[in-house]
């Protein structure tokens, strides 16, 4: 068919903008106005600090590092808080606006209702403070080490690549440190523990996941009555997440108002367990009556709980990581005010507030990116891999805190993530779908395996491995250069 003479589909485009500039140009202004939303955030701290401060170099400090808490916060809750959302949203058991939402309530909550930390040295035992010359150069380098570690998260948001903002202040105060007072006054036997915990976290974390998924495949997904299988096995699971998640909460979330003992964490686990199992058991039993037998339906059993666990995960990341963004600010708020350098310090609240603000809101502004590398392009989700990712996290947490060891949230649920995905690949190689038939032609019948397309499949990014292992990798001596480099800068001024 023509028109006028010229073939259809030849002739000029019609008038307007083509889709695609449509798309990258909403994308822009999104992108702008998300900066514009952080610029006047940041305005906000700064006029809220000077209400809290007077006049003077001292007041000047802590208006200067209130700026930069503020600016680590956004840069935390775009970053660290993809970890307890992304495979819930990769896995369809929430919406990114109801992730984002539920994510910021709880983090917001675990701040200000649990977060409040006694700063001891701010320094989370890796240098001696005693060893500054002043008060002065003290807040200079925690105002450097704040600084640098804000800046490397957002770099790190910026090429997709979820880090540990724990290890990025870990290296922002060593770098300040050596700066200040030279390389004795890092305690290298506390940094020689965070370095294991680089290798620690993400092993542990991908073998406990695998394990789960391994065991959840082989006892409900690959059984021929899937639903007999789901009755019996989803009650267990889930009251074991109940029960270990309790005890995730009782050891972290809620460790700055209730110490207790680990008998009595275990205790209450166990309780919750056996609870959550009485309560559970008849729920999903109705719920699995008319169920088809097919794996869609025993993922649909799992949703909620992952939905609880986005709402606890983010509530005991609220309570711990805040204090990533508000110590070195706290330290500075107190060495300001008393002088006296060692002293401990308690958060105040209006540091608090800027904490937990920042947080949630660079989560809604800047989180979605991270959310999705986390929870859809690593690997495909679904609620059962998900669960297992979720779980994993915070027996691993648990297991790290009974041991002593200082492992990483962050390297804990990507690592598990990573689990998944090359369990995924092993376990399609040992049972592949792709087979050729008599004729040599692929069929998905009874035939012979192909065994070489198998071998060629990849169900995780290795791109994205790549990318994510460098950035853990460099993350403290890139953190520490840069608070060096910007201390002698503040110095200097």
């Amino acid at each position: 068919m023509t028109q006028k003479g010229v073939p259809l589909g030849v002739g000029p485009a019609p008038a307007g903008p083509r889709p695609s500039v449509k798309k990258t140009l909403d994308k822009d202004l999104n992108k702008l106005t998300g900066l514009g939303i952080g610029v006047i955030f940041l305005a906000l701290v700064w006029w809220f600090s000077a209400l809290q401060t007077g006049d003077g170099a001292g007041g000047a400090f802590i208006i200067l590092a209130g700026i930069v808490g503020g600016y680590m916060a956004l840069n935390i809750g775009a970053n660290d808080v993809a970890n307890n959302v992304g495979p819930a949203v990769g896995a369809r058991a929430l919406t990114m606006t109801g992730a984002l939402v539920i994510a910021a309530v709880f983090e917001t909550m675990g701040a200000l209702l649990a977060g409040g930390e006694v700063v001891a040295t701010v320094s989370k035992g890796i240098i001696d403070p005693t060893r500054f010359e002043s008060g002065d150069v003290f807040v200079t380098a925690m105002l450097a080490a704040l600084f640098a570690a804000a800046l490397w998260v957002n770099l790190a948001t910026y090429v997709s690549a979820p880090v540990s903002t724990t290890h990025a202040i870990v290296g922002g105060v060593m770098g300040a440190g050596i700066a200040t007072a030279g390389f004795d006054v890092v305690a290298w036997g506390t940094m020689a523990k965070i370095a294991a915990s680089w290798v620690i976290s993400p092993l542990l974390g991908g073998t406990i996941a695998a394990l789960f998924l391994a065991f959840i495949n082989r006892a409900i997904v690959y059984q021929d009555d899937k639903i007999a299988a789901a009755k019996r096995w989803v009650p267990v699971l889930v009251a074991l997440m109940a029960g270990v998640f309790s005890a995730y909460l009782v050891m972290k979330g809620l460790k700055r108002v209730w110490t207790p003992e680990l008998w009595l964490v275990a205790l209450i686990g166990l309780a919750i367990f056996a609870g959550a199992y009485a309560a559970i058991k008849p729920l999903v039993a109705r719920r699995a009556e008319g169920m088809e037998n097919r794996n869609e339906s025993v993922r649909s059993l799992f949703t909620i709980p992952l939905i609880c666990s986005v709402a606890l995960l983010s509530f005991a990341h609220g309570s711990n990581d805040v204090a990533n963004a508000v110590g070195p600010l706290s330290a500075i708020v107190g060495v300001v005010g008393s002088g006296d350098i060692s002293a401990k310090v308690e958060i105040p609240l209006w540091v608090m507030l800027i904490g937990a603000a920042g947080i949630s809101l660079g989560l809604v502004l800047f989180g979605p990116k991270l959310v999705r590398r986390v929870g859809q392009e690593i690997t495909k989700m679904n609620p059962m891999r998900a669960y297992c990712v979720a779980l994993s996290a915070a027996i691993t947490v648990i297991l790290a805190s009974a041991l002593g060891l200082p492992v990483s949230s962050t390297h804990i649920a990507v690592g598990a993530i990573f689990g998944v995905g090359f369990f995924r690949e092993y376990f399609s190689a040992r049972r592949p779908r792709v087979r050729r038939d008599d004729t040599g032609k692929e069929t998905t019948g009874n035939g012979k395996y192909n065994g070489e397309i198998i071998r060629r499949r990849k169900l995780v990014r290795r791109s994205h491995l790549m990318t994510i292992v460098a950035a853990w990798v460099i993350t403290v001596p890139a953190t520490a250069v840069m608070a060096g480099g910007l201390f002698f800068a503040f110095s200097a001024l």
